[in-house]
């Protein structure tokens, strides 16, 4: 019954959502004030039917109601609460339900808490969020359906992915999704306004709290995907360019690239032309990668394999809104002003610089993630693009990029002084200048490129520090002074210098661990040791466990450095019954200096396994960096100028004109 319910449900948000979607629209074209106050109610009563909804479904599987084909497919009684709970969104079927559900969140957060937009912008802006509803819907009940019943009903099910049975990835997948989804906001906007033919300052400043809420969301469900594969799958690494991890990559750049547009928007008004592009660009990626996964056009341990046809289906509805959106736009982009004249060398400018060089790199990252697919299509060819190429082409683009982004923060609007902003960060350049004489020192036979690639990021960090040294005038004036300027300086500051910094962090781990990593692959017999990164590494043999849903061979490697006891690992290799597969399970021992990751391959005769050995230093800073970026997000979010929209007596001149 509980599922009929979900899915009768699902049918009402479907007739919502065409509710929301045309009278709202019709009220906005005619004036109608009565018809756009349609839009609030509609949007709110969708995310409650699909609420519904999704609650049915994750009961569907928390009970193990395996009459329900779905539950079938990608659960098993003998699986533990957790994913079962995480089964309902590790399908095709119910990830897309969660997708639309976050839809839904994001247009009735706008319904509940948008009082300071426009009527007619509001209503726009919510019909809009509702066709995208209405086409994902329609696509769910028409080709994807959770609720489908199965009769008789089976025993048990066939269980869940094992690699997908682990708590990373329980999370992974609805941050990702906001992430994804969070832009259809930025999108929904940008179609209004070419509807309405008007864009200014208050429009971008209404965009941009949507923007830096799908940006922090999908910098950390992209953080939690990198750690999930780097100690799940077992292979050492933190980032494979993987067609799959492409896909939620680019609408990251793109979605960076479009919160430092917006900010030139909003307090310049210029870029008005190219933020709106940006933010249609920005989802029209979200929706690529939503295609990719499902598609079934990729092999990989990210995607979704499902049936072409439902790929198709996406294909349609991405051409659909990409294609109306990109046609609105030539059409009415004239209708937009441009803004004021700016210098080359002035914060505007190292904001375009920024938006340069993010594009591009989205664009080489793009390429290199469908030309195999468009060759292949074409062709019948098949080919891989893999690090060589994505390391020779993002790489260089990231370098002036990261080398320009301590110096926006001191250049003025309008016109610059480049001389003055390069002295305010001489000490950043000496701390940086330091910590390049250090690395080469310690690591002088090479790489030679890695140095500079750590005092990249030394420089970006120190860089961040500095801003907020020079705006309390740190050293200038006396500590209480400083104190004070701290205490009062608005928490978009503190999140810009965090975000900043985190950046620097990452690149730090990035260069560190793919520099420096050592690797040893061996046969180990119990009692023989191995040398790596300065540890001894005894293997002291195996025994066999039994998990809830799997048995599994457990190593014991003992780790000693300079003959002092460190942790004894255990690495293992797992087989789940169902389905009944194999999985590698790393040993990890964390460091200041690094990881030391061990891995339990094939048993070989006489009680030996093939072990493969890793060091990976600093890799620690690439997680801390998104985590810190996060954080800085979340500070500049909370910052009550962000979070109004618009300025009070902006406000309160809205809110005194009547309705058109």
């Amino acid at each position: 019954m509980i599922v009929e319910l979900g899915h009768f449900a699902l049918i009402l948000a479907l007739l919502v959502a065409m509710l929301q979607t045309a009278v709202p629209a019709w009220g906005a074209y005619r004036g109608d004030a009565g018809l756009m106050q349609v839009a609030m109610p509609a949007a709110i009563c969708q995310l409650a039917m699909l609420t519904l909804a999704f609650v049915a479904l994750v009961h569907a599987y928390a009970t193990s109601d395996f009459s329900v084909e779905n539950v079938y497919a990608n659960s098993h009684s003998a699986k533990p609460l957790i994913y079962k709970i995480s089964g309902a969104w590790g399908n095709h079927e119910g990830s897309m339900l969660l997708w639309v559900l976050i839809l839904a969140a994001f247009g009735a957060s706008v319904a509940a808490f948008g009082h300071h937009l426009p009527l007619r912008l509001k209503a726009n802006v919510l019909a809009v969020q509702g066709s995208i509803g209405v086409a994902f819907t329609l696509f769910i009940l028409a080709t994807s359906n959770p609720f489908t019943r199965i009769d008789p009903a089976p025993f048990d099910g066939r269980g869940l992915n094992p690699i997908l049975q682990d708590p990373a990835l329980a999370f992974h997948p609805p941050f990702l999704y906001a992430g994804y989804v969070g832009f259809s906001m930025a999108f929904s906007f940008a179609i209004a306004a070419l509807i309405e033919g008007r864009t200014d300052a208050a429009w971008a400043r209404w965009v941009r709290p949507w923007t830096l809420g799908a940006w922090m969301c999908l910098t950390i469900g992209i953080a939690m995907g990198s750690w999930w594969a780097y100690y799940e799958l077992g292979w050492g690494g933190w980032w494979f360019w993987d067609p799959v991890e492409n896909a939620s990559l680019m609408p990251w750049l793109a979605g960076t690239a479009l919160l430092h547009s917006a900010l030139v928007m909003e307090k310049r008004g210029a870029l008005k032309v190219w933020t709106v592009l940006l933010a249609i660009l920005t989802f029209s990626l979200s929706l690529m990668g939503t295609f990719l996964v499902r598609s079934g056009v990729l092999t990989s341990v990210h995607a979704f394999a499902v049936d072409p046809k439902r790929g198709v289906a996406i294909l349609a509805i991405m051409m659909l809104f990409t294609g109306g959106a990109l046609a609105l736009y030539a059409w009415r982009a004239q209708a937009l002003r441009q803004g004021g004249v700016f210098s080359p060398i002035s914060r505007e400018g190292s904001l375009v610089l920024n938006n340069v060089l993010l594009a591009t790199a989205c664009a080489t990252v793009l390429i290199g993630t469908l030309y195999p697919l468009v060759l292949d299509a074409t062709t019948g060819t098949r080919i891989s693009v893999g690090a060589p190429y994505f390391n020779l082409t993002f790489g260089p683009l990231m370098l002036p990029l990261l080398m320009a982004v301590p110096f926006g923060p001191f250049l003025a609007w309008k016109r610059g002084d480049l001389y003055a902003a390069s002295q305010r960060l001489m000490a950043a350049a000496g701390i940086a200048l330091v910590a390049l004489v250090a690395m080469l020192a310690l690591y002088w036979r090479g790489p030679w490129l890695a140095p500079f690639g750590i005092a990249v990021g030394i420089w970006v960090m120190a860089g961040a520090f500095t801003d907020l040294s020079f705006r309390i005038k740190l050293g200038s004036v006396g500590s209480k002074e400083s104190l004070r300027r701290l205490i009062n300086l608005p928490r978009a500051a503190f999140g810009t210098a965090a975000a900043h910094f985190g950046v620097g962090m990452m690149l730090v781990g990035i260069v560190a661990t793919t520099a420096y990593q050592s690797e040893d692959v061996r046969v180990m017999r119990p009692g023989e040791t191995a040398e790596i990164a300065g540890y001894t590494l005894l293997f002291k043999g195996s025994a066999p466990s039994n998990g809830p849903n799997y048995k599994e061979t457990v190593g014991a490697i003992e780790v000693t450095r300079g003959g002092r006891e460190v942790t004894v690992l255990n690495p293992s290799k797992r087989l789940y019954s169902a389905p009944r597969q194999a999985t590698s399970e790393a040993g990890i021992h964390v460091s200041w200096r690094g990881d030391l990751y061990t891995v339990l391959g094939d048993e070989q005769p006489g009680g030996a396994f093939s072990v493969r050995l890793y060091f990976n230093p600093f890799v620690r800073f690439i997680w801390l960096g998104a985590v810190v970026m996060f954080i800085g997000g979340g500070l500049s979010l909370s910052d009550r100028r962000l979070r109004v929209g618009a300025p009070q007596s902006a406000r309160r001149r809205l809110s005194a004109q009547p309705a058109e």
